[in-house]
């Protein structure tokens, strides 16, 4: 069943960093339920995360959208970065000790992605031990600001990057979207929250 938990951020003071995290007031006009991912990013490609000598030897291939999400059960999650706190902690675990679960569901990938370059996604990738999850870089922003997913958290030293969601795509149509009200909250996006939306 497609459903939709969509927040939107509207505090406007910086009493602390979490609260300067939760800055903005935004519209998620480019993608909602039943947005086919791939024409509201067009053109864009995402970059599988790997190491460096990888990298040469692919002549630094890039990955089309379509390649990720045509004819298959994705359940994909964006995170403002690699190394980061809730997202070493939080995020990436509750995809990670589900990922059973998601097989039984039929899903065909369990997708991570951030604004990082693929080899800091791969070094980061192996040390949390998430070999069954795909990690993807948007190291340029272009999917994220394709999506209208993007945020500036230059306030925690991170520059522009990526809000905290998830989504269940199926043939490239988004069936269930899941944004968090802040990038530092942790609250509808995990890997429970999706597992009931599949």
């Amino acid at each position: 069943m497609a459903s939709m938990v969509l927040k939107r951020s509207s505090y406007s003071g910086m009493r602390s960093m979490v609260g300067a995290l939760s800055t903005g007031l935004r519209s998620y006009a480019s993608l909602s339920v039943g947005t086919d991912i791939v024409s509201a990013a067009p053109d864009v490609s995402l970059q599988k995360a790997r190491s460096w000598d990888e990298g040469v030897s692919t002549k630094f291939s890039t990955t089309p959208l379509k390649d990720i999400f045509k004819d298959k059960k994705v359940v994909i999650f964006g995170l403002p970065g690699a190394y980061t706190g809730v997202c070493s902690q939080q995020h990436v675990p509750s995809y990670k000790n589900n990922i059973d679960k998601f097989k039984a569901k039929g899903i065909d990938s369990v997708i991570c992605v951030a604004v990082n370059d693929p080899f800091a996604l791969n070094g980061w990738a192996e040390k949390l031990e998430a070999k069954d999850i795909e990690f993807y870089g948007d190291f340029d922003g272009k999917f994220h600001k394709a999506l209208e997913l993007d945020k500036d958290l230059s306030v925690a030293l991170l520059g522009p990057r990526s809000q905290r969601w998830s989504a269940y795509v199926v043939d490239g149509k988004i069936k269930s979207l899941n944004v968090e009200e802040a990038p530092s909250d942790f609250k509808v996006s995990g890997g429970d929250v999706i597992l009931g939306q599949i």
